[in-house]
């Protein structure tokens, strides 16, 4: 690996960092649970002041109860499509979207899923696919198993129909629209926290190619240990790599960062 290690990262490229923004799948969870010990960093960053938004690719549905529970400003779900944060005792739906876009686009991605499906060889839905109302998405490594071509395959269909597609750790996700991860970033912090976004103000955690325009644009990222199996696939990577994996890599990620930026 070219990144370095994160418990080489130096104290003062971090003191100005006001927030994390983070992924979930295999870089908070492990077999779709959140660990222990990320959601004990998500607490302490909540307790030091320090915000934290997760991006993911996962659908709105399954990000529901989890934007209701976990200690976290927003989850910007369907790779910055759908944000949602609490609003008292009640969870917030915004889109990216107006809902006449939303119902034209989704039948553009079920005959999408459909050519998919008919011509990808072993290609399934992602079980996850009835909380999702912006895009679709593939099982490569969730419940299913695609080797690499299959995978390339799935995206060049993808593509063919117009879609942006991105691969994450366990699904292929595709969807219509200039929305993603990057975008989500800037909608969450101005939205759900009313600040300016200043890139530099933030941390971003990834762990897989769904990441690389994170890792590409923000000036301080960190991979999870277990973002070695994508490594050969990365154009951009993140400047640093934590010893640990998933949930435990990013709870590696909250120690040192705290321990660097104690400001409040």
């Amino acid at each position: 690996m070219d990144s370095c290690r994160w418990d080489e990262a130096p104290g003062a490229a971090l003191a100005a960092v006001r927030g994390v923004l983070t992924d979930i799948d295999d870089t908070l969870t492990r077999d779709g649970a959140i660990e222990p010990a990320a959601l004990a960093a998500l607490q302490a960053l909540a307790d030091a002041g320090r915000h934290c938004i997760a991006i993911t690719g996962r659908p709105a549905g399954w990000s529901e109860p989890f934007a209701m529970a976990w200690p976290v400003a927003a989850i910007v779900a369907e790779n910055g499509a759908v944000m949602l944060r609490r609003d008292g005792n009640r969870l917030r739906h915004d889109f990216t979207q107006d809902a006449p876009t939303r119902a034209a686009n989704a039948q553009r991605l079920a005959a999408c899923a459909a050519d998919v499906l008919a011509r990808v060889p072993g290609a399934t839905l992602a079980r996850d696919s009835a909380g999702r109302q912006t895009d679709i998405a593939i099982d490569h490594s969730e419940f299913a198993h695609l080797d690499e071509a299959q995978i390339a395959q799935v995206v060049a269909v993808m593509r063919a129909h117009g879609l942006s597609a991105t691969v994450s750790s366990i699904h292929i996700n595709g969807w219509i629209g200039a929305h993603s991860k990057w975008t989500a970033a800037r909608w969450a912090v101005e939205t759900a926290l009313g600040r300016v976004f200043d890139p530099a103000d933030w941390l971003y955690v990834g762990d897989s190619t769904n990441d690389q325009t994170m890792f590409q644009q923000m000036p301080l990222s960190v991979g999870v240990a277990n973002i070695a199996r994508f490594w050969p696939q990365l154009l951009h990577r993140p400047r640093w790599v934590t010893r640990g994996e998933r949930g435990q890599g990013f709870a590696e990620v909250v120690a040192r960062l705290l321990q660097s930026s104690p400001r409040n």
